[in-house]
């Protein structure tokens, strides 16, 4: 009886000791579970970035165009000499105002005058041709009058005769003015009023079409009381510009001037080498201020014509592959859309895509650490923190 009982003590003990064990295991492994669970929770907290995001918005967007450029005089001028001479007397030098016909240099060829009065000589031998020629066809003529006097071969071969040397005469007289105006040639006179800005012949040089004299010119001027601001605009801007802006601009020998200037020349068509268009403004230079060849800092104002996307720059990703946006979906997923840019100013940037439709939420401040189709947790962004295109 006693080994009876002491063998149901035994039996419940066991039966106890394994329930406790059982509820041990169980206790573990819900909180093993709950564990797991915080810790999953946790990774998607860390693997689904918040995002702030603007709705996209068609605007008009201006801003301003920052080029270089050059001012050039508004005209200028290589003078040559036109026959072979030499330099006789100068009248002005480098740095001397000069006006319209004004007498800049005198050259001088010797063997022009001989040579004038050859020509003087050549009419003189002409026009007496002429004369004698004219007075044997008058003679005929007249004698031609009294029937069977005169062939009319001989008054045909007198008549031709007598135009003949005539034209001769008349030949003379153009060569003589043609050595005449050559005369002109040895005096050189400003075409503008200007500035001579170059002088590349001495006292004495021989100078003219051929030769050593040739190869720099004896003046350059310059009209430098007008000057021309000329500037390239690269492709992707030229569908903003007209030929009523105005721009401003620096030099950098004055840096604390600004100045002004309208557009009124554009080239129309785009540079082959630089893909550009060549734009010119006059600028007013009275007081000479800007000299010709200032490279200088151009600001010009560009505008959409028509209505287009406006982003903040922030929204813009620029990797090495592509450019693009990033969009939330409904399913607050990210989701990358290639663009292309337009203008842009200090805060915001046109964009152009077939994808894009007003309404779409893009991420304020987008990254490519942001992966096309990842979740993400989206919040709208302040108001007065949005960027808007003017």
């Amino acid at each position: 009886m006693k080994s009876l009982k002491g063998n149901i003590s035994a039996a419940l003990s066991v039966i106890g000791l394994t329930g406790l064990l059982s509820l041990s295991a169980c206790h573990s492994d819900d909180k093993e579970k709950a564990e797991q669970e915080r810790s999953q929770k946790e990774q998607a907290d860390i693997e689904v970035p918040p995002v702030e995001t603007v709705l996209l918005e068609k605007g008009k967007m201006a801003s301003n165009l920052q080029v270089p450029g050059e001012l050039a005089p508004y005209q200028q001028v290589s003078l040559y000499a036109k026959i072979n001479s030499y330099v006789k007397k100068y009248l002005v030098d480098v740095g001397s105002e000069v006006h319209k016909g004004q007498l800049l240099i005198v050259l001088e060829a010797p063997e022009i005058n001989s040579q004038l009065a050859s020509a003087r000589a050549r009419i003189k031998q002409q026009e007496a041709l002429y004369l004698a020629s004219k007075a044997t066809y008058d003679r005929l003529y007249n004698t031609s009058k009294t029937p069977g006097t005169i062939a009319q071969n001989d008054l045909d071969q007198a008549d031709a005769r007598r135009k003949a040397d005539y034209a001769n005469m008349d030949a003379a007289k153009a060569a003589y003015q043609e050595i005449s105006a050559n005369l002109q040639y040895l005096q050189i006179r400003a075409p503008f009023d200007g500035v001579v800005s170059e002088r590349n012949a001495g006292l004495g040089a021989y100078v003219g079409p051929a030769g050593a004299g040739s190869a720099l010119p004896l003046f350059v001027v310059q009209q430098q009381k007008k000057l021309r601001l000329v500037i390239s605009v690269p492709e992707l801007s030229t569908g903003s510009l007209s030929n009523r802006e105005q721009v401003s601009f620096t030099v950098k020998a004055l840096p604390n001037q600004q100045f002004t200037a309208h557009v009124k020349r554009m080239a129309g068509a785009l540079d082959s080498r630089l893909r550009s268009e060549r734009l010119e403004m006059d600028v007013e230079n009275p007081k000479k201020i800007l000299l010709p060849g200032m490279y200088a800092e151009v600001s010009v104002p560009t505008k959409s014509h028509d209505s287009t996307f406006v982003v903040p720059k922030s929204a813009l990703v620029q990797s090495t592959e592509k450019v693009f946006v990033v969009r939330v979906t409904d399913q607050h997923r990210a989701q990358w859309i290639d663009v292309q840019k337009g203008l842009q100013n200090k805060d915001a940037v046109e964009v152009y895509s077939k994808d894009l439709k007003p309404g779409y939420k893009l991420v304020k401040t987008a990254t490519d650490e942001i992966r096309d189709g990842q979740p993400v947790k989206d919040k709208p962004a302040k108001k007065d923190e949005k960027t808007e295109g003017e």
